[in-house]
């Protein structure tokens, strides 16, 4: 079954850090995602740009609507994720728990599924 693990981190995490620590932590990353993918269960990676350059877009009633980033009222953002094929939810949420990012940020574990269920 597929589940996405969401990076959910502080939107002014990344600022904190030194470029160093910046990339000790994306390597850390980059690491357990090449573990994820010797297992067989790693689809798809992504790490994400801040929001700072981000756009929403909506369409009401025709009109197209962008609101561009960053985004005031957001106090987290999504900052990757990783696309994984799991026999279970439990073993989704023990990567969860192993995934490197889980120690400065939540990682949440969402199931894949048509949205009418």
């Amino acid at each position: 079954m597929g589940y996405m693990l969401l990076i959910v981190e502080p939107t002014t995490q990344r600022r904190t850090r030194t470029e160093a620590e910046g990339r000790a932590v994306f390597q850390r990353m980059v690491d357990f995602g090449d573990s994820l993918k010797a297992r067989g269960l790693l689809q798809a990676v992504e790490s994400l740009k801040s929001q700072d350059d981000a756009a929403r877009v909506a369409v009401r009633n025709g009109k197209t609507q962008v609101l561009d980033g960053p985004f005031a009222e957001a106090k987290e953002m999504i900052g990757g994720f990783f696309l994984l094929n799991c026999a279970t939810r439990e073993e989704a949420i023990a990567i969860a728990a192993a995934c490197p990012a889980a120690e400065w940020c939540t990682v949440e574990v969402r199931a894949l599924a048509p949205c009418y269920e």
